[in-house]
């Protein structure tokens, strides 16, 4: 029997040592409780640990290596926890993931329009690689194995020079109260290299729309240069990034176009949800996979211009050709 000096104390796992010696016990034969008593542990100690961690139960085949690394692996285990633990916020991720909308704009969505849930980015994608991969094919990047964060945000911490980050811009910008700021991102695929840059005007919006062969800095600037110089200058005071690789020309854009640019927080693109729901409506059109090097100039402009005439909710029912035609008469 374990004496009495080890009642009170806190429960402790065995240690490898103490496996080591219920091994050599058993195979001589010895009874549990005496092995209890030879390592100072009570007999259901030893008990639990030859039915949880034999190989064969009640067998003599107790193998001290093995009954560690299973031993581990259930502490291991143990320390696992499930995300997202409310069914409800599972039911909305499942919705709104299937709709093209990216982790960032579901927690930024959940968390402003329902005030008794609250979630996070990072939890959503724990969740779907650990818990629900069937929704893996519905992010964008649909990778089967998430890379590493911080090796990530290490990568593109300081590639662009020179930004302005969101924080910093004006408030009359974010209450959107002129026709003049936009945000831009881009819609890839892994079937080309060709994509398509899109803006979007933050309080009519207006979409614009141009496909480009290759997302390089260069290719994007030119492209965001070309489709806004026809708008008029006071149209055109500030551009919202990502922090994307393709944005690096941001200086250049704001010298050509007379404006500012800004950039979300890194791995916060939901800070500009408003071009992220307009690719999510692009996709209606072209889904994921799409070869976009096969796609025509023309067909562009037919999407561009089916989401310019869409009635939005948020304008009245006005559609944002509308809108937009009416600030600058």
């Amino acid at each position: 029997m374990a004496n009495s000096k080890t009642k009170g104390k806190n429960y402790h796992h065995l240690s490898k040592y103490k496996r080591d010696k219920i091994a050599v016990y058993f195979s001589k034969g010895w009874k549990q409780y005496k092995i209890a008593e030879a390592i100072s542990v009570h007999p259901s100690t030893v008990s639990r640990e030859l039915k949880r961690n034999s190989k064969l139960r009640y067998s003599k085949d107790y193998f001290p290596n093995y009954a560690q690394e299973i031993a581990d692996k259930r502490k291991h285990d143990s320390r696992k926890k499930d995300r997202l633990k409310n069914p409800e916020i599972r039911e909305l991720v499942s919705k709104f993931i299937r709709n093209d909308w990216t982790p960032e704009q579901i927690a930024g969505y959940i968390n402003s329009n329902y005030p008794h849930l609250y979630t996070n980015h990072e939890s959503i994608y724990l969740y779907i690689y650990n818990e629900s991969r069937d929704l893996i094919p519905y992010l964008a990047r649909c990778h089967s194995k998430r890379k590493k964060r911080l090796q990530k945000q290490g990568k593109r911490a300081s590639k662009i020079p020179n930004r302005t980050m969101i924080s910093e811009r004006p408030e009359i910008i974010n209450q959107k109260k002129r026709y003049s700021d936009w945000e831009a991102d881009t819609v890839v695929s892994r079937q080309s290299k060709a994509c398509l840059v899109v803006l979007r005007e933050r309080k009519s919006q207006k979409v614009k729309i141009r496909k480009i062969e290759s997302r390089t800095a260069e290719n994007t600037g030119k492209a965001i240069v070309s489709m806004m110089k026809n708008v008029p200058e006071k149209f055109r005071k500030s551009i919202t990034f990502d922090n994307g690789l393709e944005n690096a020309q941001h200086e250049e854009i704001a010298r050509k176009l007379n404006l500012k640019t800004y950039f979300c927080n890194p791995y916060h693109s939901w800070e500009k949800g408003g071009v992220e729901n307009v690719i999510g409506l692009i996709r209606r059109y072209l889904p994921k996979k799409t070869d976009f090097s096969l796609i025509s100039d023309s067909f562009i402009r037919y999407i561009e211009n089916q989401l310019n005439n869409r009635p939005r909710k948020s304008l009245g029912f006005k559609t944002p050709y509308q809108v937009f035609l009416n600030c600058t008469l």
